[in-house]
């Protein structure tokens, strides 16, 4: 990041933020919305209002993806439920690259889709939707010191004195606008603590998922070496960019990572994938939760009832053994 050059609006990455000027808009008239309410509760327009005016803006994101998410997560269980099934239509047509059986696995394929409402491509639609609303916010809250210094055109609702107004805005006595490089040795600790935190929140998603969230069978060879290399790399690499980056993008990041995780240990608690040693903690959780509410209900245990079935079955089983089934006699007209 050169601070006396806004880099973001050169070369390629400059070509696709003007493609999203349209989410930056909407980003900076919710982020000065949210902040002109706080102010309306009471609370001073320069300060503490526009770094909770960040948080909520990322929760607000969060909130509105979380249905695509959870759609996603279904679609995914569905799509690993299917996999035997696909592997052997595969197998079928393994090895036969003539046009009439790539059409003929193709069709098969989309019906087995079709038949069990699942959608190939419905995990990447929350990361299509994600992707340029955080690289927007990033966007936005990366061009607002170039705005207040009159370097960089206007912003939504972060004109000039707008932004002057954002770049006042201090906490601990680092401003929001501050990088590592600039601060003072107070300013520096607090910057290394958020790095810190937003690197162990990310290090510990991913690292919840690899224990718990992979199956079994994919714990193991090459490619599972290189997801845990990977758990490592990522948050090593944030240490290097955040230093480089103002304070308020750092609280947006740190936000941002705290959110995912949450949202991730609610994934891997709730939809874990199957096969998965969360898959088999949450088997027996349900199994237990079954019984404690058949228990408050007056019912009988999901073992007792195991058992009432397999003496039903014995029972049937010794009734039919002694009845003599009767010989049929050949119809003579045939």
């Amino acid at each position: 990041m050169n601070q006396n050059q806004f880099m973001l609006d050169r070369g390629l990455f400059g070509w696709i933020y003007k493609l999203l000027t349209p989410v930056e808009w909407v980003m900076t008239q919710v982020m000065n919305l949210f902040h002109r309410f706080l102010v309306f509760l009471g609370m001073s327009p320069v300060g503490l209002s526009w770094i909770l005016s960040i948080i909520f803006l990322v929760v607000v994101v969060h909130a509105l993806i979380l249905p695509m998410f959870v759609r996603q997560m279904k679609s995914m269980r569905r799509m690993q439920a299917l996999q035997p099934k696909m592997q052997h239509i595969q197998q079928k047509y393994k090895g036969k690259s003539d046009p009439a059986s790539k059409e003929a696995m193709s069709r098969e394929m989309t019906k087995l889709y079709q038949d069990n409402n699942a959608n190939p491509a419905g995990s990447c639609l929350p990361m299509l939707i994600q992707g340029p609303v955080f690289m927007s916010m990033f966007y936005v809250l990366s061009a607002i010191p170039f705005i207040a210094r009159g370097e960089r055109a206007a912003l939504g609702a972060f004109d000039r004195a707008t932004a002057q107004n954002f770049s006042a805005t201090s906490v601990f006595g680092l401003r929001v606008t501050t990088n590592f490089s600039e601060a003072d040795t107070t300013g520096k600790i607090i910057i290394s603590v958020f790095i810190a935190l937003m690197c162990i929140a990310m290090w510990y998603q991913q690292f919840n998922n690899m224990r718990k969230n992979l199956p079994r069978a994919q714990m193991q060879g090459q490619q599972y070496k290189i997801q845990q290399a990977m758990t490592w790399g990522f948050p090593i690499m944030y240490i290097f960019s955040g230093i480089t980056f103002p304070f308020a993008v750092l609280v947006y990041w740190l936000t941002n990572n705290i959110l995912n995780m949450l949202r991730s240990l609610w994934q891997v608690y709730a939809l874990p994938t199957p096969g998965s040693p969360a898959a088999e903690e949450k088997e027996i959780r349900d199994h237990d939760h079954e019984n404690e509410r058949r228990k408050a209900a007056g019912e009988i245990s999901l073992e007792e009832e195991k058992l009432v079935k397999a003496r039903e079955a014995a029972e049937q089983r010794e009734t039919e053994g002694y009845q003599r089934q009767q010989p049929r006699r050949k119809n003579r007209n045939k």
